[in-house]
């Protein structure tokens, strides 16, 4: 179980590290493979020996090499916080194309959360082929029924439209963004429709106490623009490595009823 852990957490710094570039390169619409990683202060590239995982940062000291630029230091929190996921959805018992959907599925997460905490979007080229080709993915691996894939997308694009519609048409004005409800169909696509409730629930959740945290310390209003798409991703990543073990244990203090 140690290697395989290693062997994720590995895996999981590398990807990390392609992540960062599609959370810096998609919303600017620029291409993923070219030009190669550089610096974007003083456009130099960076050599493979500066670009390590989370090392090269340590051996910067967190500094452009050419031009002593300051590193954001989101780039190793990324590589980082992927290693974790990577290794936490290996300890599941996926068989392996469940693990490679999986781990995809966590990879595209992380880059939406981090593109919608700085754009405020959730971006098309990731939601929609995502839902696109979910009911396919469930008949290559099965780790689902291809209703339950269809039945997903419905149930999370509808439930979302259905509340973001209400409150602009009695509001006057959007309160949620309509990459929410893409999103949240792409996560009922993937991961089934049982998926759906778990994470808007915790989504809803965590989000609530987000904003209520952000007023009492006087960081945001009650008109402030707060992105959802990071915590229905939470809710996602949640539902993957452990869903109905919490779901279960949920209903075990509550009842099925709350």
């Amino acid at each position: 179980m140690l290697v395989s852990c290693l062997i994720a957490a590995a895996a999981g710094l590398v990807i990390g590290s392609f992540l960062n570039v599609c959370i810096v390169r998609l919303p600017l619409d620029e291409s993923l493979a070219t030009p190669r990683s550089h610096c974007r202060n003083c456009n130099e590239q960076i050599a493979w020996y500066d670009n390590l995982p989370i090392a090269s940062f340590v051996a910067l000291a967190g500094k452009c090499r050419h031009c002593g630029a300051p590193i954001s230091r989101r780039y190793p929190l990324v590589e980082a916080l992927t290693a974790a996921l990577f290794v936490a959805v290996s300890l599941r018992p996926f068989t392996a194309p469940e693990l490679a959907l999986q781990l995809a599925f966590v990879s595209l997460l992380v880059v939406i959360t981090f593109i919608d905490i700085d754009y405020l979007i959730i971006p098309d080229a990731i939601s929609i082929p995502s839902i696109l080709v979910a009911p396919g993915l469930a008949f290559v691996v099965g780790h689902i029924t291809i209703v339950e894939s269809l039945v997903g997308i419905v149930a999370g694009g509808g439930i979302l439209w259905a509340f973001a519609a209400a409150y602009e048409k009695l509001r006057g004005q959007e309160g949620m963004g309509f990459g929410d409800v893409k999103l949240l169909a792409m996560i009922g696509g993937v991961q089934g429709w049982q998926a759906v409730p778990f994470s808007l629930f915790v989504g809803a959740t965590v989000g609530a106490l987000a904003g209520t945290a952000l007023l009492a310390l006087g960081r945001g209003r009650l008109d402030s623009a707060i992105p959802f798409g990071p915590f229905l991703a939470l809710g996602a990543l949640l539902y993957v490595v452990g869903g109905p073990e919490l779901t279960a244990w949920y209903f075990s203090w509550t009842g099925p009823f709350g």
